[in-house]
């Protein structure tokens, strides 16, 4: 007999339980354990990719740090952006130039790493760049309640496109990057679409606490998207 196995089972069930269901509570407590297993696994891979790329000097648009205010407006590489962090994480932000809102589900998993970018802060530089020229960008971020975050707009560049957060005829696409710093320069890391590769859903979703919320409901996720309209996505 395993450790495992003689470690003592708390309740994760209320008295008068039936013998059913903690029979069937066991087992799927066991499955969730084999999926904590292989998400330690894929991150241990992920810690084994070789170098990646060395990326150009994008020249990236940034306002001043108060959401209220858009000027003065200054130009920044990516490798600034990291201030005293050797790492940088990006959300890639689907909102393309002639649009007036951003993707509601991009929207949605900003919303959730707002949230905890003052503890992100502790291990990483965090930024959200988008196509949308910087006033667009801003002014959605508003909206949204994004103070704090740093939005960068990537107009004007190559950036969207060397890195396929875009597809060719300019639709954007949502992922997350991470860059590490080689010396003066950046070198990518790591992406993670939204897509897999055989371009089902559900790529970043573990990133996002709305979908894991829902996983764990009755009725689960069922065929809910998240909206720009409904109340409470306006907190600034």
């Amino acid at each position: 007999m395993s450790d495992a196995e003689k470690t003592p089972i708390l309740p994760m069930w209320p008295v008068g339980s039936s013998p059913e269901y903690i029979a069937a509570r066991i087992d799927l407590a066991k499955a969730e354990r084999v999926l904590r297993d292989q998400v330690e696994q894929v991150a241990a891979a992920r810690k084994r990719l070789p170098e990646g790329a060395i990326l150009p000097d994008y020249a990236l648009t940034e306002g001043p740090p108060e959401l209220g205010q858009d000027e003065p407006v200054r130009t920044i590489q990516l490798a600034e952006i990291f201030g005293e962090h050797d790492t940088l994480f990006v959300y890639h932000l689907m909102f393309h130039p002639d649009e007036d809102e951003a993707c509601p589900m991009c929207s949605m998993w900003v919303d959730g790493l707002h949230g905890v970018s003052h503890h992100l802060a502790q291990h990483t530089a965090f930024a959200v760049i988008g196509k949308a020229r910087l006033p667009k960008l801003r002014a959605w971020a508003r909206r949204r309640g994004w103070q704090g975050l740093r939005i960068l707009s990537s107009y004007g560049t190559t950036f969207n496109a060397d890195m396929h957060a875009e597809i060719p005829d300019g639709t954007q696409r949502p992922m997350v990057s991470v860059f590490v710093k080689a010396g003066e320069q950046v070198r990518h890391y790591y992406t993670l679409p939204a897509n897999f590769l055989d371009n089902s859903e559900r790529g970043i979703d573990l990133l996002c606490p709305v979908w894991n919320v829902l996983d764990l409901l009755p009725g689960g996720r069922g065929d809910w998207y998240a909206d720009n309209s409904y109340a409470g996505h306006e907190r600034g």
